[in-house]
């Protein structure tokens, strides 16, 4: 049965998703039912972040099942630890709303620590745990380019760190599309604000203590390969197989719903020596990216490479563009979700790639 908490917030959270309708609670069924089920049970409540994906069944049990077995989970990590990567992750991303619920949910861990409001105002250098600190800034430097720092963990912490890495570059690219800025009431600030935020601190906190065995959430897909790009996952089975049976998903809805002219296109660009993105200004990057294109596929060119290089700046117009021909909810998700996935996927080959494997262990984070 859900709780109290869950229950007044289903109306407000569904409320947060735009572009596409969110399927409530009491229509469903199936597959929806089951994740919402558990992600009411484990989280607390129906996360914006996690609903927006129910128009498309599988991706939202991917979703759910990447978050759950890499950030609720405790392993030889702390929550702590994941929570700051998540914030630092977020701040890197400019997706506020995460930035709002993961600091938070880290000042509700450490007791209203000043730690959790120094990510939260993005000065990772004001962060007095060295441990703490070090996972910060290399969740702030990850990214599609620039110099990456080295992990500042052991390569055995890997598929629980750089999974929640990944796992944040997807969820921050899918915020900034479908959610607003912050999960707060419209028009709060100065000291409203900050009374929600430590009211959120206290409650998310309580929640995030609750204990999480492994694995729970993996039956609701099918099991899969992990493929070679996710090798960060391979030591911890049950993260490895929540990845795998994810990136499936993703990788059939991209087959299915991304023409392969894009697919080409976007993969082409992330994998380039030289990664460049639209800076402050997208036009001229953009209109140039998607030139190559059959007219008939550019809209979805420029929503997919928006959402991979700069999903904050995905306009309505963009939105609308796509949906003169291709008007389903789903179709939307998809395209997004698969252009969301293919970059943190890249990010995390480049983690991989800069994992010092032979160093030696170090205190749990």
């Amino acid at each position: 049965m859900a709780s109290l908490l869950a229950l007044v917030s289903r109306r407000p959270t569904l409320s947060h998703v735009k572009h596409v309708r969110p399927v409530a609670p009491a229509a469903a069924d199936g597959l929806v039912a089951q994740v919402y089920e558990q992600v009411e049970r484990e989280f607390g409540m129906l996360a914006p972040p996690l609903i927006l994906h129910s128009p498309l069944p599988a991706v939202l049990a991917a979703g759910w099942t990447v978050l759950r077995e890499t950030l609720l989970v405790d392993r030889a990590t702390t929550r702590s630890a994941r929570e700051m990567v998540a914030s630092a992750v977020s701040q890197a991303n400019r997706c506020p709303y995460c930035v709002d619920v993961h600091s938070s949910t880290l000042s509700g861990l450490v007791g209203g620590h000043p730690d959790a409001a120094a990510v939260a105002a993005d000065r990772i250098d004001a962060i007095t745990d060295p441990q703490l600190r070090a996972l910060a800034r290399w969740g702030r430097a990850s990214g599609l380019s620039g110099e990456l720092l080295p992990a500042p963990f052991p390569a055995a912490h890997a598929p629980e760190m750089i999974g929640t890495a990944v796992t944040f570059h997807y969820i921050n690219r899918m915020v900034n599309i479908f959610l607003p800025d912050t999960p707060l009431p419209p028009g709060v600030s100065g000291g409203g604000r900050r009374a929600l935020l430590k009211l959120a601190a206290r409650v998310m906190g309580g929640i995030a203590r609750r204990p999480h065995a492994t694995g729970q959430s993996l039956g609701l897909l099918p099991t899969a390969a992990l493929p070679g790009d996710m090798v960060w996952a391979v030591s911890e089975p049950d993260v490895a197989t929540a990845w795998a049976q994810a990136a499936e998903v993703f990788d059939a809805c991209g087959r299915a719903e991304v023409p392969e002219r894009v697919r080409l296109l976007l993969l082409t660009r992330l994998n380039a020596r030289e990664v460049e993105g639209p800076g402050i200004s997208n036009r001229v990057w953009l209109e140039n990216a998607v030139a190559g294109l059959p007219e008939a596929d550019q809209p979805a060119g420029r929503l997919a490479m928006l959402t991979a290089f700069a999903s904050y700046q995905v306009t309505p117009r963009v939105i609308e563009e796509f949906r003169r021909d291709r008007p389903d909810d789903g179709q939307l998700l998809a395209v997004t979700a698969w252009a969301a996935m293919a970059a943190a996927r890249r990010i995390g080959a480049r983690l991989t790639a800069n994992l010092v494997v032979d160093q030696p262990e170090q205190a749990a984070a």
